[in-house]
């Protein structure tokens, strides 16, 4: 099976986090031959985002999460996911 890792950069999406990986599962779960992994990316969050990832991760275990000590964009969340990633 192929393994495939979507990077989710957040910011200030606390509330969001958990719809956005039930929907999201809900729908990769039904791709035949591929396994998916989440890395949020705590991108210096000010709201209980960081909370709603660790918990997620704490309940699935295709959940991984990097926090940053502080806002340093997108971009620097999405090179962080790459280099964390190690699907195919």
């Amino acid at each position: 099976m192929k393994t495939v890792d979507l990077i989710v950069p957040c910011y200030n999406e606390g509330e969001m986090v958990p719809i956005f990986y039930n929907t999201t599962s809900s729908i990769v779960s039904k791709i035949d031959g591929y396994s998916f992994n989440f890395i949020f990316i705590d991108d210096g969050s000010k709201d209980a985002t960081l909370d709603q990832i660790k918990q997620l991760a704490k309940e699935h275990d295709n959940v991984k999460y990097i926090s940053f000590s502080r806002n340093f964009g997108k971009e620097a969340g999405m090179y962080a996911g790459l280099k964390a990633s190690t699907a195919d």
